[in-house]
């Protein structure tokens, strides 16, 4: 079987899409592979545990790969 959802963005960021995940999965066994069909998107599995983690990724992210505005 094969089920599609979408998530809305709004630009460079982390995105909780936890929820959508477990309702879609509620009661049932098995394996979930998911595929981001974006070039820029990767997906980042963790265990949210600590509310400060996702600070900490995003000031991570943003040293390892700088936006840069695009000068028109």
């Amino acid at each position: 079987m094969q089920t599609t959802f979408e998530i809305a963005t709004s630009g460079a960021g982390l995105y909780e899409f936890t929820q959508p995940v477990s309702r879609w999965l509620r009661g049932g066994d098995g394996i979930l592979t998911l595929m981001v069909m974006h070039t820029s998107a990767s997906l980042l599995i963790q265990e949210n545990a600590d509310p400060e983690v996702q600070g900490d990724l995003q000031a991570f992210f943003s040293r390892l790969v700088p936006l840069q505005r695009i000068q028109r």
